[in-house]
């Protein structure tokens, strides 16, 4: 029997993935989470054999997550679930630690394919992914940044709309220093704009508005 949890923050989705599982006699759903702190606490004691991860979640950024998830049970698959089709998400799940990538609108054929092709120790990309990464960066991100705390502060300090002088009254540092974290964000997403590194950060979900 194949052990398989599942996190994603749509209802919808998630009821359409167990119906897809259901139809497979070895497959079994053994828990759905909504988040990534309740899906880590479980997958601790669990132990799975696959994880269904969505990237999105609405407490954490997988991105970030799959790593932590991999200490907690080492030899479970992750398969990431994404309406994402950006090179630099899909290249930084897989950098991560995960198995494979599908888009959310991929079949249910494609689904229950990676599941058993990522259970048999291989890589698996759904059709749409793997014509992404078959092409180069086109000069975009390869990789989603990693950002220090104090950059992300900063960051969401950006979208409130906060000056230079109010973020550092608020986090209690110098202007200096916020500036000079300000530049750091625009050359590690290679933009021209504290603007465009905002809009980048939320659509990676990085951040939250």
């Amino acid at each position: 029997m194949v052990n398989i949890v599942i996190t994603d923050d749509h209802p919808m989705m998630l009821e359409g993935l167990k119906n897809i599982l259901a139809a497979e006699v070895d497959f079994k759903v053994l828990n759905c989470f909504t988040d990534g702190k309740m899906t880590l606490e479980f997958i601790g004691t669990s132990q799975p054999d696959i994880l269904l991860l969505d990237i999105n979640l609405p407490d954490s950024n997988s991105i970030e997550l799959v790593s932590l998830l991999k200490k907690k049970c080492p030899d479970m698959k992750i398969l990431a679930i994404s309406v994402h089709n950006e090179y630099a998400v899909i290249n930084s799940m897989l950098a991560e630690g995960a198995n494979g990538y599908i888009q959310k609108n991929a079949s249910g054929l494609e689904i229950i394919a990676g599941i058993r092709t990522v259970l048999q120790g291989q890589r698996f990309l759904c059709s749409q992914t793997s014509l992404k990464m078959s092409k180069d960066a086109d000069g975009s991100l390869q990789k989603v940044p990693k950002l220090t705390r104090r950059e992300k502060e900063i960051l969401l300090e950006a979208v409130r709309g906060l000056t230079t002088a109010q973020m550092a009254e608020t986090l209690f540092i110098s202007p200096h220093t916020v500036e000079s974290h300000r530049k750091n964000l625009i050359e590690k997403f290679g933009v021209k704009s504290i603007t465009s590194v905002i809009k980048l950060a939320l659509e990676y979900g990085i951040i939250r508005e």
